[in-house]
């Protein structure tokens, strides 16, 4: 193997690295980066960690500023309604033509007593971190390899939507009995109705980030 191949595939693994810290909920909308603290705690080069940057940025993750670095991306009212139009698209679809004894119904399982534990522990972080590893289980109900690569960098891109809210029970308690609700018709076979509970789910959800981004808007005294 190359030099130049295995420097590309240690700026891939630093850029999933990266990414999983903000699915994760680790940094906020707009927070700046450091280029020389992130490269000693990740042990590797400058060069590497701007490779990483650059990835991310192209994703729409990160933005670059000339003479001010890198931050996290805050994203658009118009780029939210898109995530969640997409979202209905897979999401909805994955569960109306899954197979109810399909493997990823463990993981939704298991993503449900995760959350359930979180909220009685009022860890909510953990709640909004079990929260996207049910949904990324209900994608995995299509079997496809491309749709769960999309998937992931549409959950770093909704986790910055999430943090425009900054009232993280108020955001992700609701979501838990949902989920629970959505695993027992899939159990059941219920697969229509589980996917008509999740469209409705999901236009809910859109409607608390859209309002939430509506408010810091006003907040900082602009229009949406």
């Amino acid at each position: 193997m190359s030099r130049t191949t295995d420097t590309q595939n240690l700026a891939d693994r630093v850029t999933e690295e990266l990414r999983s810290k903000l699915i994760a909920g680790d940094w906020e909308p707009g927070q700046r980066l450091s280029e020389a603290a992130l490269s000693e705690s990740l042990a590797i080069s400058r060069n590497t960690l701007r490779e990483a940057f650059r990835l991310l940025t192209k994703e729409g993750l990160l933005v670059h500023e000339p003479n001010k670095g890198v931050s996290v991306a805050a994203p658009s009212m118009a780029s939210i309604m898109d995530i969640y139009r997409v979202r209905r698209m897979i999401e909805c679809q994955a569960l109306a033509q899954a197979y109810p004894m399909h493997p990823a119904r463990s993981a939704m399982r298991t993503a449900v007593e995760d959350a359930l534990r979180g909220r009685e522990e009022r860890d909510w972080p953990a709640v909004g971190s079990a929260n996207m590893a049910f949904h990324k289980a209900v994608v995995a109900l299509a079997d496809s390899e491309r749709l769960d690569t999309m998937f992931t960098h549409l959950l770093a891109e909704l986790r910055l939507a999430f943090g425009l809210l900054r009232d993280p029970e108020f955001l992700h308690a609701p979501y838990v009995d949902m989920n629970a609700k959505l695993l027992a018709l899939f159990e059941a076979g219920k697969l229509t109705e589980a996917s008509n509970s999740l469209h409705d789910y999901l236009v809910h959800s859109e409607r608390i980030i859209l309002a939430a981004y509506a408010r810091r808007l006003a907040e900082q005294g602009v229009r949406a």
